[in-house]
C-alpha cells in the first residue's frame, strides 16, 4: 500500500483531500520529520565539534575518520533492523523509540571521558539515525495522498539539510569556546520533540492499521483529514483486495522477494543509486568541511563561519528541488545533478591541486553541494518509495538504505587517509568519475516516476532492463 492507495496501479479515494485535511497532513508530516532534522544534525555537527575533540582527546586521522564513520556503521544496523520492528509495533512507536535512542546516545557523547566512549556514543546515536533514515520515509509515504506524495517525500530530505546548517551555526555559536561538548548537547532538543511527537501528536499509519486488522484506528484517521465516506471507502476496498489475495503482497517483504525477476531491476537501480549518492563524494563535504578549508589556511573558527555557506545552498537547493520534483520529474533532475557535481569536482580538485585561493575552494564546493542538493539528494530518497512493488517496498527501501549507508561508511573512513596519500585534488577526481559514470546509469536504467503509478513505472523499468512486461 502506497499512500493512501489501496492497491498498486489504483488511485486511493483520498487523491483529493480537503485543504484542512492537507494541513494537518503537513503538520504530522514535519513532526515525524523531526527524525531526518536529527539525521542531519548529529552528521553535521561533528565536522565542527572533531576539531576540539582531536585536541582534547589526541586523535590520530584514523581515529578522528573512525569518530565520524563508526556512526554510518551504527547506522546500517539500524537501517537493516527497523523494518522488522516497525511491522511488528508500528510506525509511531518505533519512530518514538527511535527519539530515546537519540536521547541516550547523546547523553554519551555529552558526558564521554575518552575516545571509546565517545565511539560508543557515537555507536549509539549511529543506530538511531539509521533506523529513522529507513523509518521516517516510511511514515511519511503511508499518510501522503497520491497528489502532494512527492512533496511530503522530499520533506524528510529538506529537514536533514536544515539539521546540517542548523549543526554549523551550532557550531558556530560554541567555537569561540571551544566547547564541542555543547555542541553535541544541543541534539537533545528535537531529540525530545521527536518523542513527544509520538506519544502524543501523530496518529498511526493507516496502512500498517488496516494490514493488522485495527480497521477502525485507520477509519479514525483517515475521517479526520477527509471524512467518514471517504474512510469507508477505503477500508472497503482494502478487505475487498484481501479477500482476493492482492492485499497480502504487501505482506511480502522477506528479502527473497528482491531477488525474484520481477523486482531485481528495481532492486538494481535502488542499490545502484544508493552506492552513486556516497561514492560521489557528498559526505566528505558534509562531514570534513572545517577540516577541507582550514588546510586551506583560515583558522579553525573561520573554516565554521565559511562551512555555513555550504550548509545554505544545500537547504536552498533542496527547496528548489521539492518545486521541480513534481513539475521537471526525476530524471532530468537526476542526469543534470550528477553531471554538474562530476563538473564541479574536477574544478575543486583542481583548485586544491593548483594551490588556488581558498575563495575558489569554497565556490566550488558550494556549487557542488548545489547540484547535489537540486537533484540527487532528495531525488534518491523519492524513487526508493517509488519503484518497488508494494509487496517489497520495506525490504529494498531498507536494502537501498542499508548500501547507503555502507558506502558512506567507507567513503567517510577512508577519506582522510586516502586524501593524505595521494592529495585531495585526486581524491576528488575519483568522486568527479562516479558522479559521470552515475549519470550515464541513470540516462541508461532509471525510469521517470513524475505522474505515473506503480504500473506505468514498472513498465518501463523492465524494459530498460531488457525484461519487457516482466511483472509476476
Amino acid at each position: 500500500m502506497q499512500g493512501f492507495s489501496a492497491a498498486p496501479g489504483t488511485q486511493g479515494p483520498l487523491a483529493e483531500v480537503p485543504a484542512k485535511g492537507k494541513h494537518r497532513i503537513w503538520r504530522w508530516a514535519v513532526l515525524i520529520a523531526v527524525g531526518g532534522f536529527l539525521f542531519g544534525f548529529d552528521t553535521g555537527v561533528i565536522s565542527g565539534a572533531l576539531l576540539y575533540i582531536r585536541s582534547d582527546f589526541h586523535l590520530n586521522s584514523f581515529e578522528q575518520g573512525s569518530v565520524v564513520s563508526v556512526l554510518v556503521l551504527g547506522s546500517m544496523i539500524g537501517a537493516l533492523g527497523s523494518g522488522r520492528i516497525a511491522d511488528r509495533i508500528g510506525r509511531r512507536r518505533i519512530l518514538g523509540l527511535e527519539g530515546l535512542v537519540f536521547l541516550a546516545g547523546t547523553a554519551l557523547a555529552v558526558f564521554s571521558t575518552g575516545y571509546g566512549t565517545l565511539i560508543a556514543a557515537r555507536l549509539v546515536l549511529g543506530l538511531a539515525v539509521g533506523a529513522a533514515s529507513a523509518t521516517v520515509p516510511v511514515y511519511l509515504s503511508e499518510i501522503a495522498p497520491k497528489e502532494i506524495r512527492g512533496r511530503v517525500l522530499t520533506l524528510n530530505q529538506l529537514l536533514i539539510t536544515v539539521g546540517i546548517l542548523i549543526a554549523y551555526l551550532v557550531n558556530l555559536a560554541f567555537s569561540g569556546a571551544g566547547n564541542w561538548r555543547a555542541m553535541i548537547a544541543v541534539g537533545a532538543l528535537p531529540a525530545l520533540v521527536m518523542v513527544l511527537a509520538s506519544l502524543f501528536l501523530v496518529p498511526e499509519s493507516p496502512a500498517w492499521s488496516l494490514v493488522h486488522g485495527r480497521k477502525d484506528q485507520a477509519r479514525a484517521m483517515i475521517t479526520s483529514v477527509a471524512n467518514q465516506a471517504t474512510a469507508d471507502q477505503l477500508v472497503e476496498r482494502f478487505e475487498r483486495h484481501r479477500e482476493s489475495g492482492s492485499a497480502n503482497d504487501d505482506r511480502k517483504t522477506g528479502w527473497r522477494e528482491l531477488l525474484g525477476p520481477a523486482v531485481r531491476p528495481a532492486l538494481i537501480v535502488g542499490l545502484t543509486l544508493a552506492a552513486i549518492q556516497q561514492f560521489g563524494g557528498i559526505n566528505t563535504i558534509i562531514y570534513y568541511a572545517p577540516t577541507i578549508i582550514e588546510q586551506t589556511g583560515l583558522t579553525a573558527s573561520n573554516a565554521i563561519f565559511y562551512s555555513i555557506a555550504i550548509g545554505v545552498i544545500n537547504l536552498t537547493m533542496t527547496l528548489v528541488a521539492i518545486k521541480l520534483i513534481d513539475r521537471a520529474g526525476r530524471r532530468v533532475l537526476l542526469v543534470g545533478s550528477l553531471s554538474a557535481m562530476a563538473v564541479t569536482l574536477v574544478l575543486l580538485g583542481l583548485s586544491f591541486a593548483a594551490g588556488w585561493s581558498p575563495v575558489a575552494s569554497l565556490a566550488f564546493m558550494v556549487l557542488y553541494i548545489a547540484s547535489y542538493a537540486v537533484g540527487l539528494g532528495p531525488v534518491f530518497w523519492a524513487l526508493i518509495g517509488e519503484i518497488f512493488p508494494p509487496r517489497a517496498r520495506a525490504g529494498g527501501s531498507s536494502a537501498s538504505t542499508a548500501v547507503n549507508w555502507a558506502s558512506n561508511f567507507v567513503v567517510s573512513l577512508v577519506f582522510l587517509p586516502v586524501a593524505n596519500a595521494l592529495g585531495q585534488g585526486p581524491t576528488f577526481w575519483i568522486f568527479a568519475v562516479v558522479s559521470l559514470i552515475g549519470a550515464l546509469f541513470v540516462a541508461r536504467f532509471v525510469p521517470e516516476t513524475k505522474g505515473r503509478d506503480f504500473s506505468e513505472v514498472d513498465d518501463d523499468l523492465q524494459a530498460r532492463f531488457g525484461h519487457g512486461h516482466g511483472r509476476g
